[in-house]
């Protein structure tokens, strides 16, 4: 079963069923996403501003790893380490000017010690400045909708004007695990030594369940101890977004608490395989009288356990459909329900071209439409 989220699609509604009510969770705010599916299966408060702290690095690494992809930078690359990265407060990867660190050593000090000095290097590697390297981050925010999200640094040290969401954070940390699946390996890592100090992971779920492989930590003492936790289990995988709890331990045991509840009380199922068509659709005016609508990936719902025979379609296309017809365009929309509750409305697209038709053919089909219209 080959799984791919539809983040645009589903990111806005949540499955709430009275069947399956969601866990007790200690924190200030709390999301929990199916990533197969892209749903947001439960949550408390999801767009509730919340400071952020060491979550912040989440959106340094995802810029991190662009710039890596695109030949910005390499891993093997020396950073020089400037005086303002050496005095960073906060965690640090003990980093020291004039003492060689590459590009590679810094996502790892980043990531596994949440190393706010390693942050400020990359930054400054990559954008020339800490203050360049934030304008990108709030564009990247926005441009993967993130809105409620503002940047004012790198690191997630406290600011006023320094905020984002849980919500805002799922849709981040889902982007990283789709967008980079070979940097992600790197949240699992626990541990990792520089400049003769060895560092830990800090995310506890890491040593306590063999399905979690990330992601990220964070604690000040204004926003609490939060996490963001993914596991995979089989061909599923669920992240959890908890921020202010009040303890290490206790980011811990809520997050595997979600965890646990959406793997034991949902199911996720496809619904149409990707270029599967869901209808044949007749076309006016076109080289080809029809054209086959479906989804250009795998269409999965998350639905709770036990309860995917309630589900239903029903399609309904938008007529009339009249060439010229672009590869993607939408032609129709699909609306799923469970067990008389609507889910959503989806887009059903056109899963290949149709170029005009001739002179004639046009001519026809313009006269045929007049018709029906009478």
């Amino acid at each position: 079963m080959r799984l791919v989220s539809f983040f645009t699609l589903f990111f806005a509604s949540v499955l709430a069923f009275a069947q399956v009510p969601p866990p007790v969770v200690a924190a200030n705010s709390w999301l929990m996403l199916d990533y197969t599916s892209g749903q947001v299966l439960a949550s408390r408060d999801p767009d509730k501003r919340i400071e952020p702290a060491s979550l912040t690095k989440l959106m340094t690494a995802y810029i991190t790893f662009s710039a890596l992809r695109e030949g910005k930078i390499k891993r093997e690359q020396e950073v020089p380490v400037s005086e303002k990265a050496w005095k960073m407060e906060g965690s640090r990867m003990f980093i020291e000017p004039g003492k060689p660190v590459t590009v590679g050593e810094l996502i790892q000090g980043m990531i596994v010690q949440s190393g706010n000095d390693a942050c400020v290097a990359l930054a400054e590697a990559i954008a020339g400045s800490t203050d360049a390297f934030v304008h990108i981050m709030n564009q990247e925010a926005k441009r993967l909708g993130m809105v409620n999200t503002h940047f004012t640094n790198t690191t997630g040290l406290p600011d006023a004007a320094h905020y984002t969401t849980a919500r805002d954070l799922s849709i981040l940390a889902a982007a990283v695990v789709r967008d980079f699946p070979e940097d992600y390996s790197t949240y699992s890592q626990k541990e990792f030594r520089y400049n003769n100090i060895p560092q830990r992971n800090r995310n506890r779920l890491l040593w306590t369940d063999p399905t979690v492989d990330g992601m990220k930590t964070g604690h000040t003492d204004s926003a609490g101890y939060c996490l963001i936790a993914s596991a995979k289990r089989g061909e599923r995988r669920i992240i959890t977004v908890v921020t202010g709890t009040s303890s290490e331990a206790a980011r811990a045991e809520e997050s595997l608490k979600l965890l646990n509840h959406g793997f034991l009380f949902y199911d996720t199922v496809r619904l149409y395989s990707a270029a599967q068509a869901v209808s044949t659709l007749p076309v006016w005016k076109g080289a080809s009288n029809e054209v086959q609508a479906g989804f250009q990936r795998d269409f999965l719902m998350t639905v709770p356990k036990d309860q995917a025979n309630k589900l239903k379609v029903d399609f309904v296309s938008l007529q009339p459909v009249i060439a010229p017809i672009a590869k993607g365009q939408q032609v129709g929309t699909l609306k799923v329900s469970l067990d008389g509750r609507a889910l959503g409305e989806y887009p059903v697209l056109a899963l290949q071209e149709v170029p005009l038709a001739g002179w004639f053919g046009r001519t026809w089909d313009a006269l045929r439409l007049w018709i029906k219209s009478l």
